[in-house]
């Protein structure tokens, strides 16, 4: 296992030395296959840190390359449907995992997408795939909460520099939480607005 998590070390210095596309890069991994809890959000701070005016851009790659990660999962479980689903998750998660996306729609990929690890995102994604969730609404959706994730971390790599990183390292869950859940709160609110406003 320990030479696994050298591996992936040496993968993160690697990619790092690519700037943008390198980060682009490690995000998609991290969002597809591989999980790799955190060093993306490290890789965009260091990033910023060493180049502060570029963090719009640094923030712009690590989302993109989330988003192509979790749309290669996305168009899996569309193509393969249920079957997908069940070799990962048990049928009553299916079944409440789906309400919740025939209830919430878009929340129901925004708001974990912004949460850290160990919140699982890619079952969301998953389950997206299997729902009636269209793709224009499922890349709108990662880029909203992996843009607010990403484009978050880079304003405070530009503002306070290394102190980020520490407070990242150490607040992260705690900070993400918070920020998903007002855009949770928000979310919910215009979604009962809109029902309203319908009916």
């Amino acid at each position: 296992m320990s030479r696994f998590v050298e591996h992936l070390k040496l993968l993160a210095m690697t990619l790092s030395t690519l700037g943008g596309p390198g980060l682009a890069l490690l995000s998609f991994i991290d969002s597809s296959f591989l999980p790799l809890p955190e060093i993306p959000d490290f890789l965009l701070i260091g990033l910023v840190i060493q180049h502060p005016d570029r963090w719009p851009y640094y923030a712009a790659m690590a989302t993109v390359g989330s988003l192509g990660g979790c749309y290669v999962l996305y168009a899996i479980a569309r193509a393969g449907g249920h079957a997908v689903l069940s070799r990962y998750l048990h049928d009553r998660h299916i079944e409440r995992g789906l309400a919740a996306f025939r209830r919430y729609g878009l929340l129901t990929v925004v708001v974990p997408s912004i949460l850290p690890p160990p919140i699982p995102f890619k079952p969301f994604v998953l389950a997206a795939g299997v729902s009636d969730v269209s793709p224009a609404t499922f890349v709108l959706a990662v880029i909203v909460g992996r843009g607010f994730r990403y484009g978050g971390e880079g304003v405070m790599a530009y503002w306070y520099g290394q102190a980020a990183m520490s407070y990242v390292l150490h607040n992260i869950a705690r900070a993400s939480l918070w920020f998903a859940g007002a855009l949770a709160v928000v979310g919910v609110a215009l979604l009962l607005w809109r029902r309203r406003r319908a009916s």
